[in-house]
């Protein structure tokens, strides 16, 4: 098939992701007009009109092929530009016993979060997902994740859906919890950091309770977003464990993996600058709406809700499991 060819084969997905796209834009434009800030993130509203659209519509044949172009190829350049928003010296900046609290507690909520989901009964990548989700940087780890471990695009949407819910729930109880406890804003910084799921979530979090918090709370989720790539690759590295016959260097190292490493570490010798990584930053945020826009258009809703209780009562104990570690990791940071 030529590239003109191809081209028009995939047009017409890629418009309908698009278009899908700019309808979550403006559903998040109205949020933040009528309560002042961001707490559903663009990437649920784009994967619910998505969803709504192909469960209560559906789409013809010929969309199919842009779609499942957008989804995944439009996905993985997402990612690779992602690195571009993680400095390793920002990080660094933190301390040793800071960051090596933050990689027990993510590490160790990976495989709490993922034993919960399976006790619960769901399936190995539908856990991977939500563990994902919950340890390391929501939606983000969770659409990382996805094409690495072959996750389908159902299991992809339930995950998200939860948790975001979660992820708001977190955002609305942690700033009333600072009222009624004896934290420092440094101590809510770490904690915030620790357990809320995206940055604008942080954000919306911490500022609230003042800048130190906002500025700690950063730097804790940059980097628990730090940890995306080398869990990613473990993810990688076990999906080959188990298909010996599919080992590879490109098996091993995924293109855009390769790709998110090499800008974050360009971004960390300061390489990139500035306002390229923030272009970078916005590219890849408008390419992972798309992307997930394209996964709603081919996810029926009916599935998603099937499997609903267990995933919303995985996501609600691997929270208060994360919450916990959190607070151990707080005591260590500052005991007193």
């Amino acid at each position: 098939m030529s590239p003109s060819s191809r081209l028009l084969e995939i047009l017409p997905g890629i418009a309908a992701s698009v278009a899908i796209t700019i309808l979550a834009w403006g559903m998040v434009s109205m949020e933040k007009a009528v309560i002042g800030f961001e707490i559903i993130d663009g990437l649920v509203f784009a994967i619910l009109l998505g969803t709504m659209l192909q469960t209560f519509v559906g789409l013809p044949a010929r969309f199919h092929a842009g779609i499942a172009f957008s989804s995944k190829v439009l996905l993985e350049f997402a990612i690779l530009l992602l690195g571009a928003s993680v400095s390793i010296a920002t990080v660094a900046a933190a301390g040793t016993t800071m960051i090596v609290i933050v990689m027990g507690t993510v590490l160790l909520s990976l495989v709490t979060s993922y034993g919960i989901c399976r006790m619960l009964g769901l399936h190995d990548q539908l856990a991977t997902l939500v563990a994902c989700g919950n340890s390391i940087c929501g939606n983000s780890a969770i659409v990382a994740a996805a094409p690495v471990i072959g996750a389908r695009a159902n299991d992809v949407a339930s995950s998200i859906a939860f948790t975001a819910a979660l992820g708001i729930v977190v955002v609305l109880v942690l700033p009333p919890l600072f009222a009624v406890t004896h934290l420092t804003e440094w101590q809510y910084g770490v904690l915030a950091g620790m357990t809320v799921y995206a940055v604008p979530q942080v954000l919306a979090a911490t500022t609230p309770v003042g800048a130190v918090s906002v500025q700690v709370g950063t730097i804790m989720k940059l980097m628990r977003v730090l940890m995306l790539g080398p869990v990613v690759l473990l993810l990688q590295l076990k999906r080959d464990a188990e298909h010996p016959t599919q080992i590879s260097l490109a098996h091993l190292l995924p293109w855009f993996i390769v790709g998110f490493l090499a800008m974050m570490g360009l971004r960390s010798f300061d390489l990139i600058p500035p306002q390229a990584a923030t272009v970078a930053r916005e590219s890849s945020s408008v390419l992972t709406l798309v992307s997930m826009a394209a996964l709603g258009l081919s996810v029926n809703m009916r599935t998603v809700l099937a499997s609903g209780g267990r995933v919303l009562l995985a996501g609600v104990l691997s929270m208060l499991a994360l919450a916990f570690m959190s607070a151990i990791g707080l005591m260590i940071l500052h005991p007193n």
